[in-house]
């Protein structure tokens, strides 16, 4: 099972809601399970970059159904380079899975923030708004 293009919708609505709420122009990335995105939100004013690191946090997120401040630590390990190289994932503070039925179906990966913290929030706001 993966995230709809209804459920993305919401993840993403979520997280620009919780953005605007800490004032906030961020990037927000609905992956599937495979790691493809279903979803992508720029807001007005945020940083081009923060489209490739939103999507890498969340496709980092989606390979280990983990936060990606869990994995954070383990980026300078050999095998996590390889797969930043390969195929552009993130191991940074700021993308969490999406659950359905108590099934990761996909992740929310956020960029802009001004802590990772921040970042991490708004993913969360919008992981739950695709659950709704």
């Amino acid at each position: 099972m993966s995230i709809t293009l209804a459920a993305s919708k919401k993840a993403l609505e979520g997280a620009e809601a919780k953005a605007r709420e800490l004032g906030l122009n961020i990037t927000t990335a609905v992956v599937d399970t495979g790691g493809v995105l279903v979803g992508l939100s720029r807001m007005d004013g945020a940083r081009w970059m923060t489209v490739h690191i939103a999507v890498g946090k969340a496709k980092g997120s989606v390979a280990y159904s983990k936060p990606t401040s869990e994995l954070a630590e383990r980026a300078g390990r050999p095998v996590f380079q390889s797969l930043m190289i390969h195929e552009g994932m993130l191991f940074a503070q700021g993308a969490v899975p999406i659950y359905a039925a108590g099934e990761v179906v996909g992740a929310c990966g956020v960029s802009g923030g001004n802590t990772p913290q921040e970042d991490e929030d708004i993913a969360i706001a919008g992981a739950e708004a695709a659950k709704a």
